[in-house]
């Protein structure tokens, strides 16, 4: 679907037609529950927060100025949504998210690598949230430098400088948790 079909359902919806927005539900609702999962990885959740952003968007649909997409505008509503919501109720880690291997060594590995796993997460998520929201949409939700800066609302210059910030931020924690300087935070920006 194209961005001519959101404005259309948009439009219909303002004038009435409710029903309209079922089809931004249908076309919105996998990649708002895709965003909501990397802010907080646990599936339920996730579901329950796209919905509310669905109820928020909807509520608010009139306030949309059709200067931008109408998915930026809606993305922006779940993001800032999501923001509050996590600084209501910190992301949990899963004990789903731990495999159980087979094999002795791998069991190690697999140990490991859910440990840092956790402990990225931990830290990102003790970054000041200017930082750790452009963080998470630019490399969790894989957001271009422009999708993230109209989500936000900030110049694309300020997100380039608040993603440096913040990479750097996360290496410094990182490299104090971990003992190590060897840690996967990417040094460019795409």
């Amino acid at each position: 679907m194209s961005a001519d079909a959101d404005e259309a359902a948009v439009t219909r919806v303002l004038q009435g037609d409710v029903s309209a927005f079922t089809g931004i539900v249908e076309r919105w609702q996998g990649p708002l529950v895709n965003l909501a999962y990397r802010f907080v990885r646990d599936r339920g959740r996730a579901e329950e927060m796209a919905q509310e952003a669905f109820l928020r968007a909807f509520r608010g649909l009139g306030t949309w100025r059709r200067d931008a997409a109408f998915s930026t505008w809606l993305f922006a509503v779940a993001t800032n949504l999501y923001r509050a919501e996590i600084r209501r109720i910190p992301p949990m880690v899963s004990l789903d998210e731990i495999a159980e291997p087979a094999a002795h060594d791998r069991l190690e590995g697999a140990i490991e690598a859910v440990e840092r796993r956790r402990i990225v997460r931990r830290m990102l998520h003790s970054l000041p949230a200017k930082y750790r929201d452009a963080l998470v949409l630019y490399y969790f939700h894989g957001s271009d430098v422009t999708a993230t800066s109209r989500s936000l609302g900030l110049p694309e210059g300020t997100v380039k400088a608040r993603l440096a910030r913040g990479r750097d931020m996360l290496r410094s924690k990182l490299s104090r948790v971990l003992g190590t300087a060897e840690q996967k935070v990417p040094n460019e920006t795409r």
